[in-house]
C-alpha cells in the first residue's frame, strides 16, 4: 500500500505543479500582451503627432505663374532703366524660372 500511497502523491504533487505553471505562464503572458498593446499605442500616438508637425510645417506652395511674370517684368524694367547688366538680368531669369 505504500508504493501506491506514493505514486498518488507523486501525481497530485505533479498535477498541482502543471497547474501552478500554467496559470503563472497565462498571467504572463497576459501581461507581456498588455504591454506590447500599450507600447504598440505609444508608437501609434508618436506618429500621429508627427505627421501632425508635418502637416503643420509644410513648405510653402510653389509660385504661382503671375509671381514669375511679374519678377520677369520687374528686372525687365530694371535691366531697361540700365540698373542691371545682361549678364545680372539674365542670372536673374535663369533664376527665376529654373533653368
Amino acid at each position: 500500500m505504500g508504493l501506491l500511497r506514493m505514486a498518488a502523491r507523486t501525481a497530485v504533487v505533479a498535477g498541482t505543479a502543471t497547474a501552478v505553471s500554467g496559470r503563472v505562464h497565462r498571467r504572463q503572458s497576459a501581461r507581456y500582451a498588455d504591454q506590447d498593446q500599450q507600447a504598440y499605442e505609444h508608437q501609434q500616438y508618436e506618429q500621429q503627432q508627427q505627421y501632425a508637425q508635418q502637416q503643420q510645417y509644410a513648405p510653402p506652395p510653389p509660385p504661382a505663374e503671375d509671381d514669375v511674370t511679374a519678377q520677369l517684368a520687374q528686372y525687365a524694367k530694371l535691366h531697361n532703366q540700365g540698373i542691371l547688366t545682361d549678364e545680372e538680368f539674365a542670372a536673374a531669369k535663369a533664376k527665376i524660372l529654373g533653368i
